[in-house]
């Protein structure tokens, strides 16, 4: 195995386990999440909103990165929404929303403020690389489909 597709498998099993974890235990702890929901700073009236269209939307993300046809769209929807939760951290760190609980599930929700940023940056980081990578591999398969004709 080459190490460019070694590195891809890489990050698209640590980017797929990422968001069946994180769906999967928002909704098996359903109760928790919608309390912990409710303690955001958004109008609890998009709690039943945010609380289905989360997980469904990790699980959608999670789905496109198993297909090669959907692979570097589900490349741009996981950058997407860990700079959606990224920018939120952001905002909390800055104290703009005051003291807000992490709504975060499972094994997340031990990790203070800082360390999510930080475990966010991570997977925004192996999300571009990914976005890169897959890039580069389509540009070469498209090449050589060219040079062959």
């Amino acid at each position: 195995m080459s190490r460019r597709k070694w590195i891809m498998e890489t990050i698209l099993l640590l980017l797929f386990i990422l968001y069946i974890y994180t769906a999967g235990s928002k909704l098996i702890n359903y109760n928790a999440t919608v309390f912990q929901m409710n303690a955001q700073p958004f109008d609890n009236k998009y709690t039943p909103f945010l609380v289905l269209g989360i997980p469904i939307a990790e699980f959608i993300v999670a789905g496109m990165l198993i297909f090669k046809r959907t692979l570097l769209k589900g490349l741009w929807a996981s950058l997407f929404l860990l700079t959606l939760f990224t920018g939120y951290i952001v905002l909390v760190k800055l104290n703009y929303y005051g003291t807000i609980p992490c709504s975060c599930g499972g094994v997340l929700k031990d990790l203070t403020w800082t360390k999510h940023l930080f475990f966010n940056l991570f997977f925004m980081g192996i999300s571009i690389v990914g976005i890169l990578l897959e890039r580069r591999g389509l540009q070469s398969r498209q090449f050589n489909t060219m040079s062959l004709s």
